[in-house]
């Protein structure tokens, strides 16, 4: 899950790249509380599943709006390894920003979950035992990761990147209903997400096959992008 703006038009010196890398590093850990944290309050409020996905997917795209949003002039809110390799293959970031954000995602991921596993007395790590990987959720992660980016870097290159902290987390929380796998569409939160044993788990099994699927699916949207979206406005560069 992940983000991701660049139509914000600032006067400012543009931020630097550690205020940048620090930024993808506390949303990224906010972002994965918020999915394991209100992954474990569901399941504490209700014991009804379809219940208890609801509160998940209203929580993330509740909160994904409210990061990008705010974080979203300062790093491009990406919170996804993907995002960041795809914005980096379209030439709109540098290529010294790929490592340090990619690290800051993970990182972030990680010490999200343990964080949201201590707010609810759980274990601080405690590995998942969620195995998620069938060729049914699979599919569902390349289908919800060539959607996340195709309409992320659509609306880039159509000059309509203001819309991206309502779309994405819109889509994001439509993608929990309509996909098998809740839509993880992110590396770095499927990490993450290995930490902690709750609603929200991946058993670290699962996690490379999951990867692989996201890593097709990435190619998949940004071969669409390319194919209908070939022109890129010009954009404010950091």
């Amino acid at each position: 899950m992940g983000v991701y703006a660049y139509a914000w038009r600032v006067t400012t010196a543009p931020p630097s790249i550690n205020r940048r890398v620090f930024a993808e590093f506390i949303g990224s850990a906010s972002l994965t509380t918020i999915v394991v944290g209100s992954g474990v309050a569901a399941t504490n409020l209700s014991h009804d599943v379809g219940v208890q996905l609801l509160i998940n997917a209203l929580a993330t795209a509740f909160g994904l709006f409210v990061l990008i949003t705010v974080l979203g002039p300062v790093s491009g809110a990406h919170f996804n390894p993907l995002v960041t390799a795809a914005d980096s293959a379209l030439g709109l970031r540098g290529l010294r920003d790929i490592g340090p954000y990619i690290l800051a995602q993970v990182l972030g991921c990680i010490a999200g979950s343990l964080l949201a596993n201590a707010m609810f007395d759980l274990p601080v790590v405690s590995f998942s035992t969620t195995d998620r990987a069938t060729p049914a959720h699979l599919l569902a992660e390349v289908v919800a990761t060539a959607g996340l980016i195709f309409i992320i870097f659509t609306l880039v290159r159509t000059d309509r990147a203001h819309f991206a902290a309502a779309v994405v987390a819109t889509y994001i929380g439509a993608a929990y209903f309509f996909t098998s796998s809740t839509s993880f569409a992110n590396p770095a939160i499927t990490i993450g997400r290995m930490f902690s044993d709750s609603f929200a788990g991946i058993a670290p099994a699962s996690v490379l096959p999951y990867i692989g699927a996201q890593v097709i699916g990435a190619a998949l949207g940004f071969a669409a992008v390319k194919l209908l979206a070939p022109a890129r406005p010009v954009l404010a560069r950091r």
